[in-house]
């Protein structure tokens, strides 16, 4: 048995990995202050004799004090309608968190996973996107706390490695979407998934033409245990390279919930990136793989997940 922390452990990717994590027969502790996480996330295995929660922020010290093996770093904010409210905090649990978590890494020679994201890549000149590409990245704009920070976490995660001999692994997520995602997200499955539960318009930004890729959850789940698992150090795209626009997804959203809701066509965002879509051939390569959940069994399960859950 390991003893395994996870960051951001009662978020929507953090509480599916514990889940999971404890299926394999692991000790787990996941850390979160609950700034967006949820304990209706954790407490389908809250009870587990495995599984401890801290509730904690990591941009202060973190006081473990038992043998851990292994971390993955998953605390921060991720929509952008939270880390634009939050804007210092999110670049604090990225620098100084991730820091915290590294030197947790350090004190118990421990694996490190950065859980890093595709918005490191910003607005991409790049399609699809390599590892290999730098990026295109507005230092300065809307969603730059949130990039930066994660170019930031991907840095020191490296630079730790190198000085101190940890193993270090880094996961570039794409869009990742499945139960558990807060209805108030803000993202654009949750959004489209109540709007059209809700008879409400769903909401399509410009005229519907960008296009992203998504991952549904255990998928993505096992693209991060499959990185830990392997040894390479270098960071990998986790994500499904199948692009869609986000006006046919909308329709897509529709048809599944028999929703009759129009579309309204609102302003684009500052900074919102006109294409993403991930090149998943490292993954492939180093890792063995690839996603297995077509996009509407995975927005079927959300949706039927959405009907059901309590408001939240």
């Amino acid at each position: 048995m390991k003893t395994i922390v996870v960051t951001g452990g009662a978020g929507f990717i953090g509480s599916h990995l514990c889940e999971f994590l404890l299926s394999k027969g692991n000790k787990v502790i996941a850390i979160d202050n609950f700034a967006t996480g949820r304990r209706e996330n954790i407490s389908g295995f809250a009870d587990n004799k495995n599984f401890t929660l801290l509730e904690h922020d990591i941009t202060k010290k973190i006081p473990l004090k038992e043998r851990v093996h292994a971390i993955y770093n998953l605390a921060s904010l991720a929509s952008p309608l939270f880390y634009q409210k939050m804007p210092l905090e999110t670049l604090l649990v990225n620098s100084l968190g991730t820091l915290n978590a590294l030197e947790l890494a350090k004190k118990n020679n421990a694996k490190f996973l950065q859980a890093s994201t595709s918005e490191v890549y910003g607005d991409p000149l790049q399609h699809p996107q390599k590892e290999s590409y730098y990026g295109n990245v507005n230092t300065v704009g809307a969603r730059s706390c949130y990039d930066e920070g994660k170019r930031f976490a991907e840095t020191a995660a490296m630079e730790y490695g190198k000085k101190y001999g940890l193993e270090i692994r880094i996961a570039r997520i794409f869009n990742t979407y499945g139960p558990r995602m807060r209805s108030d997200d803000g993202r654009v499955v949750p959004n489209f998934i109540v709007q059209a539960l809700q008879g409400k318009p769903l909401t399509v930004y410009g005229k519907g033409k960008q296009t992203r890729s998504f991952c549904y959850i255990s998928d993505q789940v096992a693209g991060l245990t499959a990185l830990m698992g392997s040894d390479y150090a270098m960071p990998v795209n986790i994500g499904n390279p199948e692009e869609i626009t986000i006006l046919t997804l909308a329709e897509k959203i529709k048809s599944l919930t028999g929703s009759e809701s129009e579309i309204k066509f609102l302003p684009l965002p500052e900074d919102d990136p006109a294409r993403r879509r991930a090149d998943i051939s490292l993954a492939r390569e180093k890792l063995g793989w690839q996603p297995k959940v077509p996009l509407e069994d995975g927005l079927e399960k959300t949706v039927e997940w959405f009907k059901t859950e309590p408001k939240q």
